[in-house]
């Protein structure tokens, strides 16, 4: 039954790194007197949405693709903080040759939308041989119908799309006082000429990049905090799977677990001075951590399968999948193996309930679970066990969670149309949307701290 149930934990092995460009940034939003606050309800969690509309960016460069404008209007909905109003029900004109008069502003501000964006995207040279965009984002007081500040990015053209993002998470931050994820990327596998291989791409969805070339198969990426590196299992070496480090500026990879048998399930600690694993070196699966100077210790002793080890966000508690109780349940314990403890039960949340991943604020832990049909879904629970649901409905199989860096959305596999892809869904189960889009097999996110 073990060896089935480890299995079944990597069933999904089934059958150059690319470049960062960076972005110059120029300028500061400067907070006003009477900015807009967000109030965040301390006991239901409710967020009251600032409303905010975004004018028509005056694109001179005449960007492919989805406009600007469209991108900011879908990081600022995706956020779950603002509430984007649309400028002509109100008879403002929302395309505008220039910056919005202060007519317009002063009108959207009466009509309640304190918060208003306009942008402009134009070569730095228009005479140069090699195109530089440079982009200006300003962001306006719609209650005194001034200008709060602004913000210029520049870089090349096929980069906008990333300083539209950079410039959402700088609207999310100056009234938050929290880094937004419009910059984040997703880790992934991704089914290729009947090989596995990891893949990155930006949070919703858009330039897909694949990182590694292994010809067989590569699994369960896992994001280091500085965001260079990838911990994840691969099968290059041959049927005994190893755990690798890919380095995403340089590519280079190193071998950090290796021992016989299976290495599964990787997951660095908060620091990134630890990585937590499940190996059967031992017989049966066992969860391990390594520290950095290569040191191994073993954390769980059982007979039965102990895997999938999840870190609190504070990096002194880890959440696992084990089925010491006789069906697949989630544990707890301590960083250094003490005080093993269930988090659900069979006779309250069903038989099988396993792949923890623990959300980056604390509050919640998502993990695979069964529905009435023994369909696979998504569900949530407090890590102190009082309250527990199920995030996702409807038809497939829902697999890998991964938590955005705000706790405020889920990724997640789903066959809900067929073949396995990637979604991401809001944490009280609103705004399901799919990302990826390329018709093969797509598993295992790995959603990135911005």
């Amino acid at each position: 039954m073990k060896a089935i149930f480890v299995a079944s934990a990597i069933r999904r092995c089934g059958g150059g790194p690319g470049l960062l460009l960076a972005l110059l940034v120029v300028g500061v939003f400067v907070v006003p007197s009477r900015a807009v606050e967000v109030f965040i309800d301390a006991t239901r969690g409710e967020i009251k949405k600032i409303p905010i509309a975004v004018y028509t960016f005056n694109d001179v460069l005449q960007t492919p693709g989805q406009s600007p404008t469209e991108v900011l209007k879908a990081d600022l909905r995706r956020s779950l903080l603002f509430d984007v109003f649309e400028l002509e029900p109100l008879g403002i004109k929302a395309v505008v040759n220039s910056k919005p008069p202060e007519e317009s502003i002063r009108r959207a501000g009466e009509a309640g939308l304190a918060a208003q964006v306009w942008g402009l995207i134009k070569p730095r040279d228009p005479k140069a041989k090699v195109v530089e965009a440079v982009m200006e984002g300003t962001l306006y007081d719609g209650m005194r119908g001034g200008e709060v500040g602004r913000k210029l990015y520049a870089g090349p053209p096929q980069m906008i799309r990333a300083m539209v993002h950079r410039l959402a998470d700088e609207l999310v931050f100056h009234y938050t006082g929290e880094p937004g994820i419009a910059r984040s990327r997703i880790a992934y596998v991704s089914e290729k000429n009947g090989t596995k291989e990891l893949f990155l791409m930006d949070y919703d969805g858009y330039h897909p990049v694949q990182v590694t070339y292994d010809g067989s198969l590569s699994l369960a990426p896992s994001w280091s905090p500085d965001k260079r590196h990838l911990a994840f299992v691969t099968f290059r070496e041959g049927d005994e799977t190893q755990i690798h480090e890919l380095d995403l500026m340089t590519g280079r990879r190193r071998t950090l677990v290796a021992f016989p048998g299976l290495n599964i399930t990787p997951e660095w600690s908060p620091t990134g001075e630890e990585l937590a694993f499940a190996t059967t070196k031992d017989g049966n699966s066992e969860i391990y951590k390594m520290v950095r100077d290569g040191k191994f210790v073993r954390l769980t002793d059982h007979r039965a399968a102990d895997l999938a080890p999840a870190w609190s966000p504070t990096g002194r508690e880890i959440a696992f999948t084990s089925d010491r109780s006789g069906s697949p349940q989630i544990y707890l314990m301590s960083a250094e193996g003490t005080n093993v403890r269930p988090l659900t039960y069979e006779d309250r949340h069903g038989r099988y309930n396993t792949a923890p991943a623990w959300s980056p604020k604390g509050n919640w832990i998502a993990y695979v679970c069964r529905d009435e049909r023994s369909v696979l879904k998504i569900c949530l629970i407090r890590p102190d066990g009082q309250q527990s649901r199920r995030l996702t409905t409807g038809e497939g199989s829902h697999e890998s969670p991964s938590w955005s860096a705000d706790s405020r959305h889920v990724a997640f596999s789903s066959t809900r149309d067929g073949k396995r892809n990637i979604y991401i869904i809001n944490f009280d189960g609103t705004g399901l949307e799919r990302l990826t889009n390329n018709g093969s097999f797509n598993d295992d996110p790995a959603w990135s701290v911005p």
